[in-house]
């Protein structure tokens, strides 16, 4: 496998680890639908919150969260509305990004929520 495939999902694992530890419930990983991946779905009360998960080994080229792009984001509001339609869900769904980045010899992690808005 790639290095950069073998640093996303050690990024994924992280905030999996991230998100449990700030009290959320973690629903699906990877969630799928067409085109769409979705990387994390978590929940906390009643918020469903849809996580995208950026890790860069550096922010020479900028910041993780700098990476997700429109068209990422469409994707992401297709999916999770098939998801909570074919689920029968009555909840608030937020749009989250976590970012991750080396900072020397460690990870820094930034949970963003509210990071987008679906149009």
């Amino acid at each position: 496998m790639a290095e950069h495939n073998d640093l996303g999902k050690l990024g994924e694992e992280l905030a999996v680890e991230f998100l449990q530890k700030n009290g959320y419930t973690i629903v699906e990983t990877n969630w799928t639908f067409q085109k769409a991946e979705i990387d994390i779905i978590a929940k906390k009360a009643n918020i469903l919150a849809v996580v995208e998960v950026k890790t860069r080994s550096s922010i020479d080229f900028g910041l993780p969260q700098d990476f997700v792009k429109p068209k990422k984001i469409q994707l992401l509001v297709k999916a999770i509305n098939e998801y909570v339609i074919s689920n029968d869900l009555e909840v608030e769904v937020r749009f989250d990004i976590i970012a991750i980045y080396k900072n020397e010899k460690q990870f820094k992690i930034e949970h963003l929520t509210d990071a987008f808005y679906h149009f």
